[in-house]
């Protein structure tokens, strides 16, 4: 199978400012001048991690989804980030896949952060979202997913890459370094994060370190604090190789166990 080739954008955001989020990204989307299949921007990534969904939340035909749709058009690319999503008087931290046919997938954050208020202002996803990308497949989660391994669970190889979008912030920047090569290793996939960096509009800062990390845990790229846009090659044959040779998916339990009281 084909490498996947993936390019990760870490950047400030401007805090709850569509417009200026969409232009900002138009520019680093035009400077990727080489090949690459897939395109990843943060969580809420036209807004900042904001609850003001009534101010700021856009329904599906809104200027963030159709800026998405056209990009991906433009750079015959798979483009994902998320943003929040007003549908059936229900809000939405809604991450939209975009294909380069311009056709749309979305994931629906399902653990929202309460220690923000996200539960009381977002309604949580029920299922998962597992893109298939030139064999390849990928898995979605966003931000305090990661927390929840039940969740994130790769049973039977499901998937060979876990997409984890956020708003990390720094102060808990040991917790995203540990269980990202964490979730690697316990479900013998890829895994790649992408958080933003600056400050936000409620004084909480961010420090990045973004990164793409293989079945081992081995860490093959990581940034801390700047800007940037990183693009890499991931090689099936190795997590082949590691899936053929250390076979412990084989041994995983296929449901939740229930240990007695």
């Amino acid at each position: 199978m084909q490498d996947l080739i993936v390019t990760l954008i870490q950047t400030e955001l401007f805090w709850e400012d569509i417009r200026a989020n969409l232009a900002m990204f138009d520019e680093k989307l035009n400077s990727i001048s080489e090949k690459t299949d897939i395109i990843i921007l943060p969580e809420m990534f036209t807004t900042g991690f904001t609850m003001n969904v009534k101010e700021i939340a856009e329904p599906m035909n809104g200027l963030a989804v159709s800026w998405i749709v056209a990009k991906a058009k433009q750079k015959r690319a798979h483009i994902l980030g998320s943003v929040m999503i007003k549908e059936d008087k229900k809000y939405f931290n809604r991450l939209i896949w975009t294909k380069p046919t311009g056709e749309i997938v979305t994931y629906d954050k399902k653990h929202l952060f309460r220690m923000s208020g996200e539960h009381k202002v977002f309604s949580p996803g029920i299922k998962h979202l597992t893109i298939d990308v030139n064999g390849w497949k990928l898995r979605t989660f966003i931000c305090y997913d990661l927390r929840f391994p039940i969740w994130c669970r790769n049973v039977a190889n499901q998937y060979d890459v876990a997409v984890y979008i956020a708003n990390w912030p720094a102060k808990r920047a040991q917790h995203w370094k540990l269980l990202l090569p964490a979730r690697a290793v316990e479900n013998q996939c890829y895994v790649i994060g992408v958080n933003r960096v600056g400050a936000d509009g409620n004084g909480h800062d961010y420090s990045g370190d973004s990164c793409i990390i293989v079945p081992t845990g081995e860490i093959l790229f990581q940034k801390v604090n700047d800007a940037c846009i990183h693009t890499t090659k991931l090689s099936y044959d190795r997590i082949k190789a590691f899936r053929e040779t250390f076979a412990a998916w084989q041994d995983a339990d296929n449901d939740i166990v229930k240990f007695p009281r």
